[in-house]
């Protein structure tokens, strides 16, 4: 393994605030070693330029790039055009680091060196109860499955680009992000390992996840996700599970399951009680009440986001091909 030189790159759209939150934790970090940190401003009208400059006394290796906008994946293979390092670190401007992030990256690739890794996703403290039902739907076991970080639950690990890291040998081999709007990460996993790269979990290089400020949003980014798995599986065919109908099949489920009970028949609807009074009791049990109660909106918003996304991307490719 040669000597591992970071170079973070951060794509931002319209996000000032996100990037000065995320420089600031990037400031703290327990390292040593040298790293670059790039900004790649994808053609915004809110700048972020003054904040990242502000920077260059505590962190004398950040740099700020404009760019025309061409979206998140365009701007993340611009941003490696210009990296110095040889391994890149890929964030989104809603995260925030934790002061251990970089030196548990640096120690897991040291002791088992992958050409790329993934790591998980938390809710701050800081974070509104909104932001943290949403983080909630998205990693708890009992809405994902744990496919988002929870070792138990996967075999090979899909590192997801708010938090990814890749070595520049595999990033030029694999020709970097494509021009996919949703999934593109995902896709990006599946170049890697068709070129016999290995990728991994470092679950203690976790990172504090905004994602979505409200319902509206986190739909529309779900329904997203779930448009790309149809296409995925059609450029990727060994990569299909029966697993990416699960959504689509719980909406159509729950539909049914109101329906009947309405016709008197509550049965059906029954197992989708119990289900959202297990999945309440987990949610305020780790996050308190108030979230506990969101959580089975955003639960809902996530089902719904995705198994309707899935379903007119599945139906549509189909009528295409």
């Amino acid at each position: 393994m040669q000597n591992i030189k970071f170079s973070i790159i951060i794509p931002v759209y319209n996000r000032p605030k996100e990037i000065d939150e995320l420089l600031a934790s990037i400031v703290t970090q327990n390292f040593d070693a040298e790293f670059e940190v790039l900004v790649i401003e994808d053609g915004s009208n809110q700048t972020c330029k003054a904040i990242v400059e502000s920077y260059t006394s505590q962190l004398s290796n950040v740099s700020y790039h404009f760019k025309e906008n061409s979206g998140a994946g365009a701007s993340r293979n611009y941003g490696t055009q210009k990296a110095i390092g040889n391994y890149f670190i890929i964030l989104d401007s809603d995260v925030i680091l934790p002061k251990h992030y970089l030196s548990e990256v640096k120690k897991a690739l040291t002791e088992n060196y992958t050409d790329a890794f993934g790591g998980p996703d938390a809710a701050h403290e800081s974070f509104t109860y909104l932001q943290k039902a949403i983080n909630y739907s998205m990693t708890s076991l009992l809405t994902t499955g744990g496919i988002r970080g929870k070792k138990k639950a996967l075999g090979k690990f899909q590192p997801r680009s708010f938090n990814l890291g890749i070595s520049k040998i595999a990033f030029e081999k694999t020709q970097g992000f494509s021009k996919m709007k949703n999934g593109e990460d995902i896709e990006l996993t599946f170049k890697l390992w068709d070129n016999s790269f290995k990728t991994q979990l470092i679950e203690k290089a976790f990172v504090y996840h905004k994602r979505r400020s409200s319902i509206s949003q986190f739909y529309k980014q779900t329904y997203g996700f779930g448009t790309a798995r149809p296409i995925l599986n059609k450029k990727f065919p060994s990569t299909a599970k029966i697993t990416y109908w699960f959504p689509s099949l719980f909406i159509l489920g729950l539909t049914l399951g109101v329906v009947l009970a309405l016709l008197g028949n509550v049965y059906l609807f029954s197992f989708y009680y119990l289900y959202f009074i297990t999945l309440l009791l987990d949610a305020i049990f780790k996050n308190g009440i108030i979230v506990g109660f969101l959580a089975i909106f955003t639960s809902l918003t996530q089902f719904l986001g995705y198994g309707l996304g899935f379903l007119n991307s599945y139906f549509f490719s189909l009528t295409k091909s």
